[in-house]
């Protein structure tokens, strides 16, 4: 029979092993930083809500019962920390206000504002909408690579639509998102990828024929084409280095009546989202399709759709008063009484291409 104090020894013992094993096992998580902040031993935890500081805001995601990855088109998550293919988004350091001797105020050199980085299509104007107002545009470079920089920002909660015109002059759908700007900081959004445009050579096309489906991407891109019918159907084509792409579709797969095709781009790790769809018709004959007449009502950035895009437009003016030059498009695009109400977007409505 062993005695009660060996019981205690013993017990005491396993205790000091089995806490020398934990600690020894134990994982920390490794300190994240840059250089305006810190991030000490991060566990992204189950909830909502943030951290925030002047400089960055951390939001919590939901981690998973085991380890490994969830991804989408737009994400891939490895747990517990997220890394987005898509557009990303980091704060700059607020810059050091420079020396000098005596007298107040003047310039600290604190900028506020955000930085736009991605890919449109080769030497393609690319166009940046602030709440629904144009604000600034540039040109991507031959390798389909853009940079923008809008500064003096106020602080607070903005709507950003970044969108890409090709060669032909069709424009691409809307990549539209909100960030929060903060006084004092450039927020870089980087990542930003614009889907293809795309179009069709018949609005008609013989069951059996093929119909041309082409657009612009990025250079050099791969191109996934979906074609709708009870079937989706997807085939890949690479772009040029203009970013021109081109697929013949032999529609004997395809029932008769209305289909639709959309587009989107892979280059490496990259991917765009679907782009705007190309309707037609699988029918009896061949009709070829028209260039896209150029729309007068509800056209208010004047890229012959009546679409979100106009919509976030006269949304913005609702109810205020115009200014001298949107007055004008008021006019010539809409009712045209100098006032945005219902009656506009009834119009919109008729008008609404998509």
């Amino acid at each position: 029979m062993i005695e009660k104090p060996y019981i205690n020894f013993f017990l005491c013992l396993l205790t000091f092993v089995l806490l020398g094993f934990l600690g020894l096992s134990r994982a920390d998580a490794k300190d994240l930083t840059s250089s305006n902040f810190i991030l000490r031993d991060p566990v992204i935890g189950v909830g909502g809500g943030y951290g925030a500081s002047g400089t960055f805001r951390m939001f919590q995601s939901l981690d998973p019962l085991l380890t490994g990855a969830n991804s989408s088109t737009t994400f891939l998550g490895h747990y517990g920390f997220l890394y987005f293919s898509g557009a990303s988004i980091t704060p700059s350091p607020t810059p050091t206000p420079g020396g000098g001797g005596g007298g107040g105020g003047g310039n600290t050199g604190v900028i506020t504002g955000v930085t736009f980085s991605g890919r449109a299509y080769p030497l393609s104007k690319v166009s940046f909408l602030k709440d629904g107002q144009l604000v600034l545009s540039t040109i991507a470079g031959p390798d389909s690579k853009f940079t923008a920089t809008l500064s003096g920002l106020a602080s607070g909660d903005y709507t950003f639509s970044v969108y890409g015109e090709d060669k032909s002059g069709m424009r691409s759908s809307p990549f539209t998102f909100q960030i929060y700007i903060t006084e004092g900081v450039t927020t870089n959004i980087g990542g930003i990828f614009i889907a293809p445009t795309i179009a069709v050579d018949k609005s008609e096309v013989k069951q059996g024929d093929n119909i041309t489906i082409f657009g612009q991407s990025a250079q050099a891109a791969t191109v996934v084409i979906s074609v709708n019918s009870a079937q989706e159907f997807f085939n890949n084509t690479t772009s040029d280095k203009d970013g021109i792409y081109l697929h013949n579709f032999d529609t004997s797969v395809l029932a008769m009546g209305n289909h639709s095709t959309r587009s989107k781009a892979m280059v490496g790790n990259e991917i765009s989202s679907f782009g705007d769809l190309a309707h037609f018709i699988v029918g009896t004959k061949n009709v070829l399709a028209e260039a896209p007449g150029k729309l007068t009502k509800c056209d208010l950035n004047e890229d012959s759709r009546c679409n979100l895009i106009d919509f976030s437009i006269a949304a913005f003016w609702y109810k205020r008063a115009l200014s001298p030059a949107f007055a004008i498009k008021e006019k010539a695009h809409l009712n045209g009484d100098g006032v945005i109400n219902l009656i506009d977007f009834s119009i919109m409505a008729y008008y609404w291409t998509g």
